[in-house]
């Protein structure tokens, strides 16, 4: 029993103190006064009997289930709960936070899926999301960079969560230019105050820093003096045919669509801090690449202990429903038996 109690509580237990107000009520407010005229009956007696017998148990009880539905109402408002035993996340695992761009260029459709030109974002989201979802027991989190970056995600065991936010993200949600080197401090802050003494991060973009306070090669050395690892993802494909006239091959060019993005520098940034430097051509590469990435090796960190729980309310809810139900009939059942008789 002890050990039961220990498990139950209440979320607002100072709605007991209303339990008295019906009876202060009672007690202090006066009765309202009726002026009507009376009328006397000489035999009001006999219509009495006529219409039933009198029922004194139910008059002197007439208060007990009213009082009960009170005592019912009150304690559900007082919000119970049961809370669960403990329950511990897994201890072991790693932690990695994402970057991905989501710059104006990552709208370029120079990316196959199904034999269908889609967009750079389309074909990261699509990748990522089964990547993520692969993750279980690893911490997850994820950041948005463009001209901007902000933390969309941080560092969590809730993958769905994650999976929705990267499947919502836009183009221009940060802007249209690419700031990778506050994408990688904004990772740093984050991951430098969890604990152990080694985590990763996953920056992917199609471009060149041209936005945002802080250098990218100096993000890298501060990251590398924290102890993070960075690994770098250069996405867009090297060729891309423009159609022509009308859609046509007639004056028909191609262009490389990666012109822009800065390899030298994403290859230094993972270098700096021990990681590696992948290059994305097209859908199926970069699947490769986080399939590889799936190999990192584990990071220690303090498991999360939770304690589920479980309201109660509708027990006492339910229960003064069927008592005012019970005290309803008990004023009908007598008009209807007189009726029927």
């Amino acid at each position: 029993m002890r050990e039961a109690l220990q498990h139950f509580d209440l979320m607002q237990p100072w709605w007991l103190l209303a339990l008295p107000l019906p009876w202060l009520v009672y007690r202090l407010v006066p009765p309202a006064r009726v002026h009507d005229t009376a009328l006397r009956v000489p035999f009001f007696a006999q219509l009495r009997s006529l219409s039933g017998p009198s029922r004194p148990a139910l008059a002197r009880h007439r208060w007990l289930l009213p009082g009960l539905c009170w005592l019912l109402l009150v304690f559900a408002a007082a919000a119970p709960r049961w809370e669960g035993s403990p329950v511990t996340l897994p201890t072991s695992g790693r932690e990695l936070m994402l970057a991905v761009d989501i710059s104006g260029s990552m709208q370029i459709e120079d990316m196959l899926i199904n034999d269908e030109p889609v967009s750079r974002l389309v074909a990261v989201k699509a990748v990522l999301a089964d990547f993520i979802e692969r993750r279980r027991g690893d911490r997850l989190g994820l950041i948005l960079f463009g001209s901007e970056a902000h933390v969309q995600a941080p560092l969590t065991f809730d993958h769905t969560t994650v999976v929705q936010f990267m499947l919502e993200a836009q183009l221009g949600f940060a802007g249209p230019e690419t700031a990778i080197g506050d994408a990688i401090g904004l990772a740093i802050k984050r991951l430098r105050e969890r604990p152990g003494d080694r985590h990763v991060l996953i920056l992917l973009s199609d471009g060149a820093n041209n936005a945002g306070q802080v250098s990218p090669i100096a993000a890298a050395e501060l990251a590398a003096s924290q102890g993070i690892v960075i690994y770098t993802v250069g996405l867009g494909a090297d060729r891309m045919v423009i159609p022509g006239l009308f859609g046509s091959r007639l004056g028909a060019r191609q262009v490389n669509p990666s012109a822009d993005l800065d390899e030298s520098a994403l290859e230094k940034i993972a270098e700096l801090t021990g990681g590696r430097y992948f290059r994305a051509r097209d859908p199926a590469q970069l699947a490769a690449i986080y399939a590889e990435l799936d190999q990192l090796e584990p990071v220690p960190g303090d498991g999360d202990t939770v304690r589920p729980l479980r309201s109660l309310a509708h027990w006492p809810l339910g229960l003064a429903l069927v008592l005012s139900m019970i005290r309803a009939l008990l004023f009908v059942l007598p008009a209807l038996q007189r009726r029927v008789t």
